[in-house]
């Protein structure tokens, strides 16, 4: 997997996962047609037969519904049954943050947890450009393949649209197959 790639599914699923699509998110995936044969078949066809308009109402029903209502995609929510999250460093996502140089200001995101799916997929991206192949093996054994191919598998059943069904199965295959390039590339730097 080359560099540019992971940088730009990395920042697009970020993207996705931090908040409702907007006009203009609409206009660039339906503008975007190597992104949409990467989602699926089925979301580039509906994406493609429907106004913005229809887009923007279904769009944003599903994602309030899957990752608001249902479930807020945060590690701590899905780990742990007490649906708290950590603060500071007492925060093993935060501790991980501030180990490899990432400055997380939660006072300019609407975000209310540093591991929320969004921000961890923004801090791989992160790494990616600083190069650390390390620290991103680390990261997503320690936690994204810990909660995330769970959880996605588990939205993806409730989806109501053929995007958000395609992005949570788009997610599980992105990052089985970046998990496999990591040990690899990290397996191949130790020899």
């Amino acid at each position: 997997m080359n560099t540019e790639y992971r940088l730009y599914i990395y920042a697009f699923l970020s993207r996705v996962m931090s908040d409702m699509p907007d006009r203009h998110f609409i206009r660039d995936l339906k503008a975007n047609n190597d992104l949409l044969d990467a989602l699926g078949e089925s979301s580039k066809r509906w994406l493609l037969e429907n106004d913005e308009a229809t887009l923007l109402e279904a769009l944003n029903t599903d994602f309030t519904s899957l990752f608001i209502l249902n479930t807020q995609p945060v590690e701590a929510f899905v780990l742990d049954a007490k649906n708290e999250t950590l603060v500071g460093l007492q925060n093993p996502v935060m501790a991980f943050y501030f180990k490899h140089g990432f400055e997380l200001n939660m006072d300019q995101t609407e975000l209310m947890a540093p591991d929320h799916l969004s921000i961890e997929l923004g801090f791989m991206q992160s790494l990616i450009y600083r190069n650390e192949l390390v620290p991103q093996y680390d990261f997503m054994n320690e936690h994204l393949m810990m909660w995330v191919i769970p959880y996605m598998l588990g939205m993806q059943c409730m989806a109501q649209t053929p995007f958000y069904g395609d992005v949570c199965d788009f997610i599980v295959e992105f990052l089985v197959a970046d998990y496999e390039y990591l040990q690899a590339e990290c397996s191949d730097a130790t020899q």
